[in-house]
């Protein structure tokens, strides 16, 4: 008989998940709501070359959020298989909230950049060889191995590297062009409700990931592997981008960058290095 987590005497919830469920809810926002009016007048305003940095950095967000939604689904399956059902929950919302945030990037290039070119030319091969092979691949792997070392390298790939190397190095490039200058407030509202979301998703994952590793310590190995075949990836895809547009016509550091990404690697490995708490 199917055994159903709400029907039974006792069950005994994960309480850290669950708060992160109950604020997905309570934080939800629309991206159709957001007005890009000033937006499109500030695009105007900018040079080629400014344009051309911007666009390759939206670029790299709408494909990398087209590539998260569609890959996070082996995960919800993954977690409902195995009668997760607090996990199961936070899951969808984290589902729902990357089809938003592709919906969010995909809007603003529409809208604001015009929908051209070709967004395909701007996937750096560093960029390539995490979202066209090892986050796909990653994910995939769970459809056939439950184990704790496929949830762990999914983790761990798309939770230490995607969104918590990648995705925050992007938002701080955004953050020194855009507000340094007063920008495109479209666009920084709504890349706020991203990072919040994201914040999200990446506290689930450490949670999860200190949970195998302190019932699985045979797991930390394969953590090690993902974070050194993919964290040059990470920092190449910042080296690429720069590489691309020189002289870089926005007063940013290729260096400072580098740096700023190494550090959300470190900062996170020191939380998963913390005895666990179910806390």
């Amino acid at each position: 008989m199917r055994q159903l987590a709400t029907s039974q005497p006792g069950r005994l919830e994960d309480d850290f998940v669950i708060s992160l469920y109950h604020k997905s809810k309570r934080n939800f926002w629309n991206p159709q709501d957001l007005d890009f009016t000033q937006d499109r007048h500030d695009w105007a305003s900018l040079s080629e070359a400014q344009q051309k940095v911007l666009l390759h950095l939206s670029a790299l967000f709408v494909g990398g959020e087209e590539a998260v939604t569609l890959d996070l689904a082996p995960y919800l399956l993954h977690v409902s298989q195995q009668s997760r059902y607090d996990d199961a929950l936070y899951v969808a919302t984290w589902t729902f909230e990357e089809a938003k945030h592709a919906e969010f990037f995909d809007r603003f290039h529409r809208e604001v950049v015009g929908g051209a070119p070709e967004l395909a030319l701007f996937h750096v091969e560093s960029w390539q060889q995490i979202f066209y092979q090892a986050l796909p691949q990653a994910m995939n792997a769970l459809q056939t191995d439950p184990s704790p070392t496929a949830e762990v390298r999914a983790l761990g790939t798309y939770n230490l590297i995607v969104e918590g190397v990648l995705a925050e190095t992007g938002y701080r490039a955004y953050k020194e062009v855009l507000e340094k200058e007063n920008l495109m407030p479209g666009l920084r509202k709504g890349l706020g409700h991203v990072q919040a979301d994201e914040g999200r998703h990446i506290a689930f994952g450490l949670h999860n990931l200190s949970k195998l590793l302190h019932r699985h310590p045979q797991t930390k190995e394969v953590l090690e592997d993902v974070l050194a075949e993919l964290i040059p990836a990470a920092v190449g895809t910042v080296q690429e981008v720069f590489a691309a547009h020189q002289p870089m016509p926005f007063d940013i550091s290729e260096q400072d960058f580098v740096d700023y990404a190494l550090r959300q690697i470190q900062h996170r490995t020191e939380v998963l290095e913390r005895p666990f708490s179910s806390a």
